[in-house]
């Protein structure tokens, strides 16, 4: 039998029903309005990224070019025409990577195509220092940037933060050996870095295949390859990049460290400025790669 309701306790569960539907409404509305507020600020956020990366790009690519054009000033020396040569070669890895970059590649490889970048003006404003002609805008290492690097090498090894840390203090044009005892030390900071992340054990057991030395362990670039692949970015021209950057930088450690660029503590605080830049820099690509 139905309950028989009386008009009063009708127009309370009518009103109930409104209230209920009202927020029902309310909450359906601040849903889309939180929804769309999240959207805007993910494109405003996409936005400011993508200009803050196109502010990059043409900041880099005028430092890189205007480089360049002065690198061809420069005259031919005959105690760094190899090093010269390898500036040349890393470079054309580079356009490769950006033409490759520009057709195929997506925004995930943005950060790394910017300190490709930056790697390439690098060498180019380390061989015209050589040259006599240093870049316009004084190089040196700011706070940030050391935070950064050791940031990236505490994360790797303690050891290595303590090695760079020795090698940045040497690096004084007071010492007389200030380029060499740096590059030594860097390289070996490089070499450390490979080891590392790439045992030699890992590499042979992920990558059977891959190319060794007459000692039968991986090379550089078979181990190059192994992290690339790892962080889902194996591309041929990032790999040829990777490759070429790392041997101009032992290029130059080999100008220090083969008895003919005379008394390095000639250089002045540009120059030392310079290439300290080119191989810090240098270390936390190789870092950012492997992450």
């Amino acid at each position: 039998m139905a309950r028989r309701v009386s008009p009063s306790e009708l127009q309370r569960i009518a009103r109930e029903l409104e209230r209920k539907q009202r927020q029902a409404i309310d909450k359906y509305n601040q849903e889309v309005r939180r929804y769309n507020e999240n959207v805007r600020r993910a494109v405003d956020s996409y936005n400011r990224e993508a200009r803050a990366h196109n502010d990059r790009v043409r900041a880099n690519r005028q430092r890189l070019q205007s480089a360049l054009v002065s690198l061809t000033r420069q005259p031919i020396v005959t105690r760094y025409v190899a090093f010269r040569a390898s500036v040349q070669t890393l470079n054309s890895a580079y356009l490769s990577l950006e033409r490759r970059a520009e057709a195929h590649l997506g925004p995930s490889y943005n950060h790394v195509l910017d300190l490709s970048e930056r790697e390439a003006a690098n060498s180019v404003d380390v061989a015209n220092t050589l040259l006599g002609s240093p870049p316009d805008v004084e190089v040196s290492s700011d706070g940030l940037e050391d935070a950064q690097l050791t940031d990236e090498l505490r994360r790797i090894s303690e050891d290595l933060d303590d090695r760079c840390r020795g090698a940045i203090f040497a690096l004084n044009p007071r010492n007389p050996d200030a380029v060499s005892h740096f590059c030594t030390s860097a390289r070996e900071i490089m070499t450390q870095i490979l080891e590392t992340i790439a045992p030699d054990g890992v590499v042979i057991a992920a990558m059977p295949d891959c190319v060794r030395t007459d000692q039968g362990k991986p090379t550089r670039r078979a181990k190059v390859r192994f992290f690339l692949h790892r962080k889902g970015m194996l591309e041929a021209t990032l790999e040829e990049f990777v490759e070429q950057d790392m041997q101009n930088i032992v290029d130059l450690f080999g100008i220090f460290n083969d008895g003919t660029h005379g008394s390095a503590g000639t250089f002045d605080m540009q120059m030392l400025s310079v290439i300290r830049k080119r191989v810090e820099d240098g270390i936390f690509f190789l870092s950012r790669l492997i992450d």
